[in-house]
């Protein structure tokens, strides 16, 4: 089925705001003196060395350097707040409640506790500001993975700076209850809200992988290339450190295969997502995420590729469709 990208809403994230509900994201807390230096030997980049208010991108990997998940990690001052694919969040639960053994470390789920909202678009602080009573100019200054906290009106917000779509962005945390008002308040502010498969143009058009839709179990992060956000080159060990050390430096990053961009022609249908990818005859790759661009007018798909083929400009084929490998982002 060819994905229907809404032109208006689509409009409003790229130039103004549109918000999306991120209910399919687990929330987890980690209190107690010792949990950075507990997630510091679990996750791949350096949570250490956050302050309060500042955050990062991570993964947590087996042993063999595949991975469980991809996170979001924000410093609050007083707890860690983790954000996780929902239908990760109890496998990633249970596996760091494994590793807690002498620390003053406390896990705890808030999935249900607090509502999260995404608010993208160049506007995003400008719309946030009234919501939460803390100035456009505040929230504009959030550097990537920056968070605060804030009271109005009786609730209590969490605002994170977000760049998983490669657009301007804020994530707003508040108690489930007060969910219905957060969104009638965005609604009076005439933003739209981001239906899934629009949302999905802007991710595949930023280039941003998805977890159980273009990484996996199977995957390591140096093929769905996030090593620039999610990897710290200069933290002290983690798990699977030896693994990705040996990758980058003794095998110069080249692995098996990589996450591409394949582009194609404006009358070209649209892919699906494990369609094979094709060259010199024989498949070489597969489709794991695509979507129609707005922007580029065309299909567009990410794929992983065999590494002799992920070369900018190559030539391939998706059901006898010719595709160009073309870098991330596409925009």
């Amino acid at each position: 089925m060819v994905p229907v990208v809404s032109a208006a809403t689509y409009d409003a994230a790229r130039h103004r705001a549109a918000f999306i509900d991120r209910s399919d994201r687990g929330r987890i807390v980690v209190s107690g003196r010792d949990r950075a230096s507990y997630l510091q030997g679990l996750l791949t980049n350096d949570v250490v060395a956050l302050k309060a208010s500042q955050g990062c991108y991570a993964a947590y990997l087996t042993a063999q350097g595949r991975m469980i998940a991809d996170l979001w990690v924000y410093e609050l001052g007083d707890v860690m707040l983790l954000t996780i694919a929902g239908d990760l969040k109890d496998v990633v639960l249970a596996k760091l409640d494994q590793f807690i053994f002498g620390e003053d470390v406390q896990l705890g789920d808030v999935t249900t506790t607090y509502a999260q909202i995404g608010v993208i678009g160049p506007d995003a602080s400008s719309s946030v500001s009234g919501v939460v009573g803390v100035t456009s100019g505040v929230l504009d200054s959030l550097p990537v993975h920056g968070n605060l906290r804030a009271e109005h009106d009786g609730h209590s917000f969490i605002v994170t700076r977000i760049v998983d779509a490669r657009e301007p962005g804020l994530d707003v945390f508040v108690e489930q209850e007060y969910l219905e008002a957060l969104l009638v308040a965005l609604v009076k502010l005439e933003l739209p809200e981001l239906d899934e498969q629009t949302a999905e143009a802007i991710r595949v058009e930023g280039g941003v992988p998805r977890f159980h839709r273009d990484m996996d179990e199977e995957t390591i992060p140096l093929e769905a290339g996030i090593e620039a956000s999610a990897i710290s080159m200069t933290k002290g060990c983690y798990v699977a450190q030896e693994v990705i050390v040996r990758v980058l430096h003794r095998g110069h990053g080249r692995v098996v295969r990589k996450l591409v961009g394949l582009t194609f022609d404006g009358q070209s249908r649209v892919a699906a997502p494990g369609d094979a990818v094709r060259a010199d005859g024989r498949e070489v790759g597969h489709v794991t995420s695509a979507t129609f661009s707005p922007m580029l007018r065309r299909p567009i798909s990410l794929a992983y590729v065999h590494r002799d083929f992920v070369e900018p400009g190559t030539i391939v084929s998706v059901d006898e469709v010719q595709a160009e490998v073309t870098k991330l982002p596409f925009v």
